[in-house]
Order: structure tokens, then sequence, then C-alpha cells
């Protein structure tokens, strides 16, 4: 399922459900864990997959899985994909979906820290 980016009102429960789905195995988050601690410049597929331990279909199979969530972009040069890279403001936007009604049900605020 592709994704729009996320709006200023957030993430529907269907989009966060199926972008929370993506992450239901461990290498897919891996996978994703590795691309954010690359930053913004992404890696090359090949250095993705070293970085893993997770190569040829398999490795394609997970990327496709996470750029249909949104997770992850990837850019192709021909028939090769040259870069890949975490789409921080999707994580961002299924981290806030999270959080937006932190504590709202608890009756006092004072004291809660939700960063």
């Amino acid at each position: 399922m592709k994704h729009a980016p996320p709006s200023a009102d957030g993430l529907s429960v269907e989009v966060a459900a199926s972008s929370f789905a993506a992450l239901g195995s461990e290498q897919r988050l891996d996978v994703l864990r590795a691309l954010v601690r690359a930053g913004p410049e992404g890696l090359s597929i090949g250095d993705l997959g070293k970085r893993c331990g997770v190569t040829g279909s398999t490795l394609t199979h997970h990327m496709k899985i996470l750029a249909g969530a949104g997770l992850v972009t990837q850019e192709k040069q021909g028939r090769s994909i040259i870069c890949v890279a975490a789409e921080y403001g999707v994580m961002r936007a299924l981290s806030d979906y999270l959080l937006q009604e932190c504590c709202a049900d608890c009756g006092a605020t004072e004291g809660h820290d939700h960063g």
C-alpha cells in the first residue's frame, strides 16, 4: 500500500496499522534501523545488505514492503537501486500517532513527561 506524506492532522488508523505491520519482521526492523543510523544520505543497497546481513531477493522483498509503507525511499539508476534512505517524516508521524493522546484519560498531567 502506497502512502501519501503525513498530513498536519496526523495519520489515519489504517495507515498507521499498515506502517506498523511493515515493521513486524525482525529483519525489516534491522534494515530500517541501519538506514536510520546511516543518516539522511542513506546507503547503497549493497552496503545496506552487508550491514544487515540480508542480501539478494530477501533484501529486495523487505525493501519493497518498507517502501510500500512509506518508511524508506529508493533511488534507481537504470535497473539498479543505488541509494536507500529512511523517511524520517513518516517515522515521526508514526511516533506522534502513538503519543498524540498521551495521558489524556489519566486525569492528571502533572509529572508526566512524554518528551
